[in-house]
Protein backbone atom coordinates (compact mmCIF):
# COMPACT_ATOMS: atom_id res chain seq x y z
CA UNK A 1 0.00 0.00 0.00
CA UNK A 2 1.58 3.35 -1.02
CA UNK A 3 2.05 6.11 1.57
CA UNK A 4 -0.95 8.35 2.10
CA UNK A 5 0.98 11.37 0.81
CA UNK A 6 1.56 9.63 -2.54
CA UNK A 7 -1.80 7.96 -2.96
CA UNK A 8 -4.59 9.75 -4.86
CA UNK A 9 -6.56 11.78 -2.31
CA UNK A 10 -10.16 10.69 -2.00
CA UNK A 11 -11.07 13.41 0.47
CA UNK A 12 -11.70 10.89 3.18
CA UNK A 13 -8.23 11.12 4.77
CA UNK A 14 -6.23 14.15 5.79
CA UNK A 15 -3.31 14.97 3.47
CA UNK A 16 0.17 16.01 4.57
CA UNK A 17 -0.57 19.57 3.43
CA UNK A 18 -3.64 19.66 5.65
CA UNK A 19 -1.61 18.38 8.58
CA UNK A 20 0.94 21.16 8.03
CA UNK A 21 -1.90 23.70 8.10
CA UNK A 22 -3.26 22.16 11.31
CA UNK A 23 0.19 22.38 12.94
CA UNK A 24 0.56 26.06 12.01
CA UNK A 25 -2.92 27.00 13.22
CA UNK A 26 -2.46 24.98 16.39
CA UNK A 27 0.80 26.81 17.14
CA UNK A 28 -1.15 30.07 16.74
CA UNK A 29 -3.61 28.77 19.39
CA UNK A 30 -6.52 28.66 16.97
CA UNK A 31 -9.43 26.62 18.28
CA UNK A 32 -10.48 23.24 16.93
CA UNK A 33 -13.74 24.45 15.39
CA UNK A 34 -12.02 27.36 13.67
CA UNK A 35 -9.39 25.01 12.22
CA UNK A 36 -12.20 22.76 10.98
CA UNK A 37 -13.95 25.69 9.29
CA UNK A 38 -10.77 26.83 7.54
CA UNK A 39 -9.99 23.32 6.25
CA UNK A 40 -13.64 22.54 5.48
CA UNK A 41 -13.46 19.49 7.74
CA UNK A 42 -15.57 18.20 10.60
CA UNK A 43 -14.57 19.42 14.05
CA UNK A 44 -14.52 15.79 15.23
CA UNK A 45 -11.98 14.98 12.50
CA UNK A 46 -9.62 17.70 13.72
CA UNK A 47 -10.10 16.78 17.37
CA UNK A 48 -9.38 13.12 16.63
CA UNK A 49 -6.31 14.02 14.59
CA UNK A 50 -4.85 16.12 17.41
CA UNK A 51 -5.49 13.39 19.95
CA UNK A 52 -4.33 10.32 18.00
CA UNK A 53 -1.37 11.64 16.02
CA UNK A 54 0.26 13.96 18.53
CA UNK A 55 3.95 13.72 19.34
CA UNK A 56 4.59 11.77 22.55
CA UNK A 57 8.35 12.19 22.95
CA UNK A 58 7.98 15.04 25.43
CA UNK A 59 5.76 15.51 28.44
CA UNK A 60 3.53 17.73 26.29
CA UNK A 61 1.32 16.47 23.47
CA UNK A 62 2.65 18.75 20.74
CA UNK A 63 1.34 18.38 17.22
CA UNK A 64 3.86 18.17 14.36
CA UNK A 65 2.86 17.46 10.77
CA UNK A 66 5.73 15.03 10.06
CA UNK A 67 5.05 13.02 13.22
CA UNK A 68 1.33 12.95 12.54
CA UNK A 69 1.95 11.77 8.97
CA UNK A 70 4.20 8.99 10.25
CA UNK A 71 1.53 7.81 12.69
CA UNK A 72 -1.12 7.80 9.96
CA UNK A 73 1.05 5.86 7.48
CA UNK A 74 1.98 3.35 10.18
CA UNK A 75 -1.68 2.66 10.94
CA UNK A 76 -2.51 2.38 7.24
CA UNK A 77 0.21 -0.16 6.51
CA UNK A 78 -1.02 -3.57 5.36
CA UNK A 79 -1.27 -6.47 5.89
CA UNK A 80 -2.29 -6.40 9.52
CA UNK A 81 -2.88 -9.23 11.91
CA UNK A 82 -6.61 -9.43 12.48
CA UNK A 83 -7.95 -9.00 15.97
CA UNK A 84 -9.51 -12.44 16.00
CA UNK A 85 -6.20 -14.03 15.04
CA UNK A 86 -4.23 -12.29 17.77
CA UNK A 87 -6.77 -12.52 20.62
CA UNK A 88 -7.47 -16.14 21.58
CA UNK A 89 -10.13 -15.29 24.18
CA UNK A 90 -12.04 -13.10 21.73
CA UNK A 91 -11.83 -15.70 18.97
CA UNK A 92 -13.12 -18.43 21.28
CA UNK A 93 -16.00 -16.19 22.43
CA UNK A 94 -17.04 -15.47 18.84
CA UNK A 95 -16.75 -19.06 17.66
CA UNK A 96 -18.77 -20.47 20.55
CA UNK A 97 -21.67 -18.15 19.81
CA UNK A 98 -21.50 -18.61 16.06
CA UNK A 99 -21.62 -22.38 16.45
CA UNK A 100 -24.27 -22.20 19.14
CA UNK A 101 -22.36 -23.78 22.00
CA UNK A 102 -23.78 -21.12 24.35
CA UNK A 103 -27.41 -22.07 24.95
CA UNK A 104 -29.80 -22.16 27.85
CA UNK A 105 -30.32 -25.30 29.89
CA UNK A 106 -33.53 -26.20 28.14
CA UNK A 107 -31.86 -26.21 24.75
CA UNK A 108 -28.94 -28.20 26.16
CA UNK A 109 -31.41 -30.97 26.90
CA UNK A 110 -33.26 -30.60 23.61
CA UNK A 111 -30.40 -30.17 21.15
CA UNK A 112 -27.25 -31.91 20.13
CA UNK A 113 -24.94 -28.92 19.87
CA UNK A 114 -22.46 -28.63 17.02
CA UNK A 115 -21.77 -27.03 13.63
CA UNK A 116 -24.71 -26.91 11.26
CA UNK A 117 -24.19 -28.79 8.02
CA UNK A 118 -26.03 -27.58 4.95
CA UNK A 119 -27.04 -29.56 1.88
CA UNK A 120 -28.28 -26.99 -0.62
CA UNK A 121 -30.01 -28.10 -3.78
CA UNK A 122 -30.37 -24.65 -5.37
CA UNK A 123 -33.19 -22.21 -6.08
CA UNK A 124 -36.24 -21.84 -3.89
CA UNK A 125 -36.38 -25.59 -3.62
CA UNK A 126 -33.14 -25.61 -1.70
CA UNK A 127 -33.12 -28.23 1.05
CA UNK A 128 -31.18 -28.11 4.25
CA UNK A 129 -30.57 -30.95 6.70
CA UNK A 130 -29.73 -29.90 10.23
CA UNK A 131 -27.73 -32.42 12.23
CA UNK A 132 -28.25 -30.35 15.35
CA UNK A 133 -30.48 -27.50 16.42
CA UNK A 134 -28.78 -24.20 15.73
CA UNK A 135 -28.67 -21.87 18.71
CA UNK A 136 -26.15 -19.51 17.17
CA UNK A 137 -26.05 -15.73 17.41
CA UNK A 138 -25.56 -13.36 14.53
CA UNK A 139 -22.28 -11.40 14.21
CA UNK A 140 -24.06 -8.18 15.19
CA UNK A 141 -25.49 -9.78 18.31
CA UNK A 142 -22.06 -11.11 19.27
CA UNK A 143 -20.32 -7.77 18.69
CA UNK A 144 -22.75 -5.82 20.84
CA UNK A 145 -23.12 -8.45 23.56
CA UNK A 146 -19.36 -8.15 24.22
CA UNK A 147 -19.97 -4.74 25.78
CA UNK A 148 -22.50 -6.31 28.15
CA UNK A 149 -20.38 -9.31 29.14
CA UNK A 150 -17.03 -7.44 29.31
CA UNK A 151 -17.86 -3.82 30.22
CA UNK A 152 -14.35 -3.06 31.54
CA UNK A 153 -12.25 -5.07 29.06
CA UNK A 154 -11.53 -3.03 25.93
CA UNK A 155 -9.61 -5.92 24.39
CA UNK A 156 -12.89 -7.84 24.07
CA UNK A 157 -14.31 -5.61 21.35
CA UNK A 158 -14.89 -6.31 17.67
CA UNK A 159 -17.27 -5.07 15.02
CA UNK A 160 -19.76 -7.35 13.30
CA UNK A 161 -18.21 -6.47 9.93
CA UNK A 162 -14.85 -7.78 11.16
CA UNK A 163 -16.54 -11.09 11.99
CA UNK A 164 -18.12 -11.26 8.53
CA UNK A 165 -14.76 -10.54 6.90
CA UNK A 166 -13.10 -13.24 8.97
CA UNK A 167 -15.66 -15.67 7.54
CA UNK A 168 -15.89 -14.46 3.95
CA UNK A 169 -12.58 -12.84 2.97
CA UNK A 170 -9.70 -15.14 2.09
CA UNK A 171 -6.47 -14.31 3.85
CA UNK A 172 -8.31 -13.07 6.94
CA UNK A 173 -9.44 -16.52 7.99
CA UNK A 174 -9.11 -16.32 11.76
CA UNK A 175 -12.42 -18.22 11.83
CA UNK A 176 -13.07 -21.51 10.11
CA UNK A 177 -14.70 -21.21 6.71
CA UNK A 178 -17.24 -23.87 7.71
CA UNK A 179 -18.74 -21.45 10.22
CA UNK A 180 -20.44 -19.64 7.31
CA UNK A 181 -23.07 -22.38 7.57
CA UNK A 182 -23.90 -21.12 11.07
CA UNK A 183 -25.14 -17.78 9.72
CA UNK A 184 -28.89 -17.54 9.47
CA UNK A 185 -28.98 -17.59 5.68
CA UNK A 186 -26.40 -20.37 5.45
CA UNK A 187 -25.05 -18.68 2.33
CA UNK A 188 -21.48 -17.88 1.39
CA UNK A 189 -22.55 -14.49 -0.02
CA UNK A 190 -24.88 -11.85 1.32
CA UNK A 191 -27.83 -11.95 -1.04
CA UNK A 192 -31.16 -10.27 -0.24
CA UNK A 193 -34.08 -12.59 -0.13
CA UNK A 194 -37.34 -11.62 -1.82
CA UNK A 195 -40.40 -11.67 0.35
CA UNK A 196 -43.79 -13.02 -0.52
CA UNK A 197 -46.70 -10.61 -0.70
CA UNK A 198 -50.06 -11.07 0.93
CA UNK A 199 -53.32 -11.06 -0.98
CA UNK A 200 -56.59 -9.50 0.01
CA UNK A 201 -59.57 -11.63 1.03
CA UNK A 202 -63.28 -10.93 0.91
CA UNK A 203 -63.93 -11.83 4.56
CA UNK A 204 -61.93 -8.77 5.68
CA UNK A 205 -64.07 -5.71 6.41
CA UNK A 206 -63.14 -2.10 7.06
CA UNK A 207 -63.83 -2.53 10.79
CA UNK A 208 -60.95 -4.98 11.23
CA UNK A 209 -58.28 -3.26 9.16
CA UNK A 210 -55.00 -2.30 10.80
CA UNK A 211 -55.94 1.37 10.67
CA UNK A 212 -58.50 0.62 13.40
CA UNK A 213 -55.94 -0.88 15.75
CA UNK A 214 -55.47 1.05 19.03
CA UNK A 215 -52.80 3.74 18.96
CA UNK A 216 -51.04 2.17 21.95
CA UNK A 217 -49.98 -0.72 19.70
CA UNK A 218 -48.20 1.55 17.23
CA UNK A 219 -45.59 2.92 19.63
CA UNK A 220 -44.96 -0.51 21.25
CA UNK A 221 -45.25 1.05 24.70
CA UNK A 222 -47.76 -1.50 26.03
CA UNK A 223 -47.07 -5.25 25.65
CA UNK A 224 -49.83 -7.59 24.57
CA UNK A 225 -50.13 -6.69 20.88
CA UNK A 226 -49.12 -9.55 18.60
CA UNK A 227 -48.28 -10.08 14.94
CA UNK A 228 -48.86 -13.44 13.26
CA UNK A 229 -48.31 -15.35 10.04
CA UNK A 230 -47.63 -18.79 8.58
CA UNK A 231 -44.34 -20.07 7.18
CA UNK A 232 -44.95 -22.67 4.48
CA UNK A 233 -43.02 -25.75 3.40
CA UNK A 234 -43.31 -28.67 1.01
CA UNK A 235 -46.61 -30.50 0.47
CA UNK A 236 -48.65 -27.65 2.02
CA UNK A 237 -46.98 -28.02 5.42
CA UNK A 238 -46.98 -24.97 7.66
CA UNK A 239 -45.98 -23.58 11.05
CA UNK A 240 -47.73 -20.64 12.71
CA UNK A 241 -45.73 -17.78 14.21
CA UNK A 242 -46.78 -15.22 16.83
CA UNK A 243 -44.51 -12.31 17.80
CA UNK A 244 -45.22 -9.84 20.60
CA UNK A 245 -44.49 -6.31 19.33
CA UNK A 246 -42.92 -4.79 22.45
CA UNK A 247 -40.69 -7.64 23.68
CA UNK A 248 -40.35 -9.59 20.39
CA UNK A 249 -41.27 -12.72 22.34
CA UNK A 250 -42.02 -15.52 19.87
CA UNK A 251 -44.51 -18.41 20.04
CA UNK A 252 -44.75 -21.13 17.39
CA UNK A 253 -48.02 -22.87 16.51
CA UNK A 254 -47.92 -26.60 15.83
CA UNK A 255 -50.20 -27.31 12.86
CA UNK A 256 -50.06 -31.08 12.19
CA UNK A 257 -51.79 -32.60 9.22
CA UNK A 258 -55.26 -33.93 9.89
CA UNK A 259 -56.28 -37.54 9.61
CA UNK A 260 -56.93 -38.57 6.02
CA UNK A 261 -54.40 -36.24 4.40
CA UNK A 262 -52.87 -37.92 1.35
CA UNK A 263 -55.10 -40.98 1.63
CA UNK A 264 -57.77 -39.80 -0.76
CA UNK A 265 -58.17 -37.22 -3.56
CA UNK A 266 -58.63 -33.62 -2.56
CA UNK A 267 -62.27 -32.59 -2.18
CA UNK A 268 -63.25 -29.10 -3.38
CA UNK A 269 -64.49 -26.97 -0.45
CA UNK A 270 -63.81 -29.89 1.85
CA UNK A 271 -62.01 -29.80 5.21
CA UNK A 272 -58.46 -28.43 5.22
CA UNK A 273 -56.59 -31.65 5.92
CA UNK A 274 -53.22 -29.94 5.50
CA UNK A 275 -53.52 -28.71 9.07
CA UNK A 276 -53.50 -24.94 8.54
CA UNK A 277 -57.11 -24.30 7.69
CA UNK A 278 -59.15 -21.60 9.40
CA UNK A 279 -60.42 -23.89 12.17
CA UNK A 280 -56.99 -25.37 12.95
CA UNK A 281 -55.27 -21.97 13.07
CA UNK A 282 -58.02 -20.51 15.25
CA UNK A 283 -57.72 -23.37 17.75
CA UNK A 284 -53.90 -23.22 17.76
CA UNK A 285 -53.87 -19.47 18.46
CA UNK A 286 -56.48 -19.80 21.20
CA UNK A 287 -54.57 -22.66 22.86
CA UNK A 288 -51.27 -20.76 22.82
CA UNK A 289 -52.55 -17.40 24.03
CA UNK A 290 -54.75 -18.88 26.74
CA UNK A 291 -51.54 -19.79 28.60
CA UNK A 292 -50.63 -16.10 28.93
CA UNK A 293 -51.88 -13.49 31.42
CA UNK A 294 -54.87 -11.47 30.28
CA UNK A 295 -52.84 -8.25 29.90
CA UNK A 296 -50.70 -9.95 27.24
CA UNK A 297 -53.67 -10.74 24.97
CA UNK A 298 -54.80 -7.39 23.61
CA UNK A 299 -54.70 -7.60 19.80
CA UNK A 300 -53.38 -9.61 16.86
CA UNK A 301 -52.41 -8.44 13.37
CA UNK A 302 -52.40 -10.93 10.48
CA UNK A 303 -52.15 -10.74 6.73
CA UNK A 304 -55.25 -11.32 4.65
CA UNK A 305 -54.83 -15.08 4.39
CA UNK A 306 -57.74 -17.50 4.29
CA UNK A 307 -56.41 -19.23 7.42
CA UNK A 308 -57.83 -16.33 9.47
CA UNK A 309 -61.37 -16.61 8.12
CA UNK A 310 -62.50 -17.60 11.65
CA UNK A 311 -61.20 -14.39 13.23
CA UNK A 312 -64.64 -13.43 14.52
CA UNK A 313 -64.99 -16.73 16.40
CA UNK A 314 -61.44 -16.33 17.73
CA UNK A 315 -62.40 -12.99 19.23
CA UNK A 316 -65.47 -14.52 20.87
CA UNK A 317 -63.47 -17.41 22.32
CA UNK A 318 -60.48 -15.44 23.61
CA UNK A 319 -61.43 -11.75 23.63
CA UNK A 320 -58.48 -11.08 21.32
CA UNK A 321 -59.07 -8.25 18.83
CA UNK A 322 -57.90 -9.32 15.36
CA UNK A 323 -56.84 -6.82 12.69
CA UNK A 324 -55.62 -7.31 9.13
CA UNK A 325 -52.86 -5.65 7.11
CA UNK A 326 -53.55 -3.85 3.88
CA UNK A 327 -53.06 -5.96 0.71
CA UNK A 328 -49.42 -6.38 -0.30
CA UNK A 329 -48.20 -4.57 2.82
CA UNK A 330 -46.14 -7.07 4.85
CA UNK A 331 -44.16 -4.21 6.45
CA UNK A 332 -47.21 -3.41 8.57
CA UNK A 333 -46.27 -6.43 10.67
CA UNK A 334 -42.53 -5.96 10.40
CA UNK A 335 -41.61 -7.72 13.65
CA UNK A 336 -43.26 -10.91 12.42
CA UNK A 337 -41.65 -10.67 8.99
CA UNK A 338 -38.24 -10.28 10.61
CA UNK A 339 -38.86 -13.25 12.90
CA UNK A 340 -39.99 -15.42 9.99
CA UNK A 341 -36.67 -14.68 8.32
CA UNK A 342 -34.85 -15.80 11.46
CA UNK A 343 -36.93 -18.98 11.59
CA UNK A 344 -35.74 -19.99 8.13
CA UNK A 345 -32.46 -20.90 9.81
CA UNK A 346 -34.33 -23.75 11.48
CA UNK A 347 -37.04 -24.41 8.88
CA UNK A 348 -35.40 -23.88 5.44
CA UNK A 349 -37.42 -23.25 2.34
CA UNK A 350 -38.24 -26.33 0.32
CA UNK A 351 -38.45 -28.71 3.29
CA UNK A 352 -41.37 -30.58 4.81
CA UNK A 353 -42.33 -28.70 7.99
CA UNK A 354 -44.74 -31.40 9.16
CA UNK A 355 -41.84 -33.52 10.39
CA UNK A 356 -41.24 -31.08 13.26
CA UNK A 357 -43.18 -31.94 16.39
CA UNK A 358 -44.50 -29.68 19.13
CA UNK A 359 -41.36 -30.27 21.25
CA UNK A 360 -39.17 -29.20 18.33
CA UNK A 361 -41.13 -25.97 17.93
CA UNK A 362 -40.82 -25.28 21.65
CA UNK A 363 -37.03 -25.69 21.43
CA UNK A 364 -36.77 -23.34 18.45
CA UNK A 365 -38.95 -20.70 20.12
CA UNK A 366 -36.77 -20.92 23.22
CA UNK A 367 -33.68 -20.42 21.04
CA UNK A 368 -35.10 -17.24 19.50
CA UNK A 369 -36.28 -15.92 22.85
CA UNK A 370 -32.80 -16.39 24.34
CA UNK A 371 -30.99 -14.39 21.65
CA UNK A 372 -30.05 -10.77 22.45
CA UNK A 373 -31.81 -8.22 20.23
CA UNK A 374 -30.52 -4.85 19.10
CA UNK A 375 -33.95 -3.26 19.44
CA UNK A 376 -34.08 -4.40 23.10
CA UNK A 377 -30.68 -2.88 23.94
CA UNK A 378 -29.20 -6.37 23.56
CA UNK A 379 -31.51 -7.96 26.10
CA UNK A 380 -33.25 -11.18 25.13
CA UNK A 381 -37.04 -11.31 24.49
CA UNK A 382 -37.39 -13.67 27.45
CA UNK A 383 -35.63 -11.18 29.72
CA UNK A 384 -37.79 -8.29 28.43
CA UNK A 385 -41.03 -10.23 28.96
CA UNK A 386 -39.94 -11.37 32.41
CA UNK A 387 -39.15 -7.78 33.43
CA UNK A 388 -42.62 -6.66 32.31
CA UNK A 389 -44.37 -9.46 34.21
CA UNK A 390 -42.38 -8.75 37.37
CA UNK A 391 -43.14 -5.02 37.18
CA UNK A 392 -46.85 -5.79 36.64
CA UNK A 393 -46.90 -8.02 39.72
CA UNK A 394 -45.18 -5.38 41.83
CA UNK A 395 -47.62 -2.73 40.62
CA UNK A 396 -50.54 -4.98 41.44
CA UNK A 397 -49.24 -5.70 44.93
CA UNK A 398 -48.65 -1.98 45.57
CA UNK A 399 -52.14 -1.12 44.37
CA UNK A 400 -53.69 -3.82 46.54
CA UNK A 401 -51.68 -2.66 49.56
Amino acid sequence: MPPISLAPLSGRYLSFAEREEIAILRAQRVGVREIARRLNRSASTISRELRRNASTRTYRLDYRATTAQWHAERRASRPKVSKLASNDALREYVQERLVGTIANEMLRRKARLGVVTMCVGGGQGAAALFESWATSWSPEQIANRLRVDFPQDDSMRISHEAIYQALYVQGRGALKRELVACLRTGRALRVPRARTQARGKKFVSAEVMISERPAEADDRAVPGHWEGDLILGLNSSAIGTLVERTTRFTMLLHLPRMQGHGDRPRVKNGPALTGHGADAVRDAIATSLMTLPEQLCRSLVWDQGAEMAQHAQLRIDTGLHVYFCDPQSPWQRGSNENTNGLLRQYFPRGTDLSRHGADDLTAVAAALNSRPRKTLDWRTPAEALNEYLQSSQQTGVATTG
